[in-house]
């Protein structure tokens, strides 16, 4: 069953006098539990489909149906509390809060969600001992690694139990060691059954995902599917 469905969809963008076609007539179906990576090189249309998908913007024309849902047709309000509800998104610089806890950046989309605070420490708590960080709950990010960051910030992106995880160059500031574990990370959470979406321009990142679609020019170049699971690495 699909979880995002796209057709037709166009982004232009008026550049003064030139208009800009980043997406030019994009057809694309995402199952739910699928591991997906998208690729592409600058320029080839990839922000922009990321900021479709995660609700940051609109299409100019064309249809995005996510979980059901018309998203071409909602408002800057109704777009915001469908991605609060529906995506979790993983940054590639972290995005936590310098002089809050590991515990309290993760409880941020249950604020905002209106949850009771003792709740949102116990689900946020949980989301934490999902990435193997609960020990680190009361840690601020500068006590922490930059690993244990990004875990932090899977948590955080996990912790509304999103239909979609998706992640931006999740390992653009790590080191390759602390990378695989990250990525290690994604494959785990894939296999308890998660939508995962990673956007990168990386091949090894993208190989641990069981499709991979590249863009170029706006439109989908290719779209391969693995025929077989990624082998464990040691």
């Amino acid at each position: 069953m699909a979880i995002l469905e796209l057709r037709d969809v166009r982004k232009v963008y008026d550049m003064g006098a030139e208009k800009v076609h980043a997406l030019d007539g994009v057809d694309l179906d995402i199952d739910r539990g699928e591991y997906v990576a998208i690729m592409g090189p600058s320029g080839s249309g990839k922000s922009t489909l990321m900021n479709l998908l995660v609700c940051l913007d609109t299409p100019s024309s064309g249809g995005y149906r996510l979980n059901g849902t018309a998203v071409e047709s909602l408002n800057d309000v109704q777009l915001a509390a469908i991605r609060n509800r529906e995506i979790g998104f993983v940054f590639q610089t972290f995005n936590l809060l310098a002089r809050t806890s590991a515990l309290e950046n993760v409880e941020l989309p249950l604020i905002y969600a209106g949850m009771h605070r003792h709740q949102r420490h116990a689900q946020a708590l949980r989301a934490l001992e999902r990435v193997g960080l609960a020990d680190r709950a009361r840690h601020q990010p500068s006590e922490l690694s930059g690993g244990q960051r990004q875990r932090v910030a899977i948590a955080r992106a996990l912790v509304n139990e999103p239909s979609i995880l998706l992640a931006d160059e999740p390992t653009g500031n790590l080191d390759s060691a602390t990378s695989e574990e990250i990525m290690k990370l994604f494959d785990e959470l894939h296999r308890q059954g998660n939508t995962v979406i990673l956007v990168t321009h990386e091949p090894e990142i993208a190989a641990h995902a069981r499709r991979r679609i590249v863009l170029r020019d706006g439109r989908v170049l290719s779209d391969d599917h693995a025929a077989a699971a990624l082998p464990q690495r040691s």
